[in-house]
């Protein structure tokens, strides 16, 4: 059967209607790719948000970890912090620091703190430092050595000492009103009387050989029981006094002959005070700052 023009015409404007259908159909599929992609970026900007507050949280720890782990390094150590380091002088000849020439002791320079009879740093007490002649050193270092055959240790609490010091001891002394540490060093000693024995105008620590100390255990670091401790001037101790035990007594003796056994010589009045006999400057009197 033949078809007519227009019958043709028809087909043509069906086939034309398809293909834009089809070719409108396929634009509006690919005009929405670009919408997906714009709304991709914000996954990634949220990641890299997050990442930036855990490298600024780790930062903060690392911060705040820094001065635990220097105070845990110290604890486990004992060694103070750089800034705490004390930096020495030149001593004059024949004097030597005795950290130095002994290490293994303690040192507790009650005269650089405020914890002594006066209840402040003393003049010319510019370190925590002991210092002696080089031959009480030499002495005393051979008491080191014999206590430590018996599981002990020296601590000192002064040795040389300058006479800018003694005079601060006896400017001090004339000020009737200031009795601030009386309760605890001397209690039953009235202030004009601690010149009577105790302190003194010439010292034997400013020239050199003189030392303060005591005993401690190697193991505990604990000091042994003397019956009273450093500083304190009062009856209670002198040497051979009859207010203190057995124990505390046997505890002065070990001291006492081991330090005998070297060259010192004690003072009757003060347990924990020792002078080398045979020491390098009997009647020279020294003044040079501690530091």
């Amino acid at each position: 059967m033949k078809r007519s023009p227009g019958n043709n015409l028809g087909l043509e404007a069906v086939a034309l209607f398809l293909i834009m259908v089809l070719l409108l159909s396929g634009c509006a599929t690919d005009s929405h790719k670009p919408g997906q992609q714009e709304t991709q970026p914000q996954p990634v900007i949220q990641i890299e948000e997050q990442e930036e507050v855990a490298s600024s949280s780790q930062t903060q720890v690392s911060v705040s970890a820094k001065p635990a782990q220097q105070a845990d390094v110290k604890m486990k150590t004992g060694k103070p912090e750089p800034e705490a380091v004390v930096k020495k002088q030149n001593l004059p000849k024949g004097f030597v620091y005795l950290d130095e020439v002994i290490p293994s002791a303690e040192y507790d320079i009650r005269y650089y703190s405020d914890y002594n009879f006066i209840g402040t740093r003393i003049d010319g007490y510019n370190a925590p430092l002991a210092i002696m002649s080089a031959e009480g050193a030499k002495a005393l270092k051979a008491v080191s050595k014999d206590l430590a055959s018996k599981g002990y240790r020296l601590k000192i609490f002064d040795a040389y000492r300058p006479q800018k010091a003694v005079n601060h001891f006896v400017r001090w002394s004339k000020d009737s009103k200031d009795i601030a540490m009386k309760e605890i060093f001397y209690p039953d000693v009235a202030k004009q009387d601690l010149f009577k024995g105790y302190l003194a105008k010439k010292s034997g620590h400013s020239r050199g050989s003189t030392v303060d100390l005591t005993i401690v255990s190697a193991k505990t670091g604990e000091e042994l029981d003397m019956g009273s401790g450093f500083d304190f001037l009062g009856d209670i101790s002198s040497h051979g006094s009859k207010k203190i035990t057995a124990a505390q007594t046997k505890n002065r003796n070990l001291l006492k002959n081991a330090m005998v056994r070297q060259g010192f010589e004690p003072y009757s009045k003060e347990w924990w005070h020792y002078t080398l006999k045979k020491e390098p400057y009997p009647k020279k009197y020294f003044d040079f700052t501690v530091e």
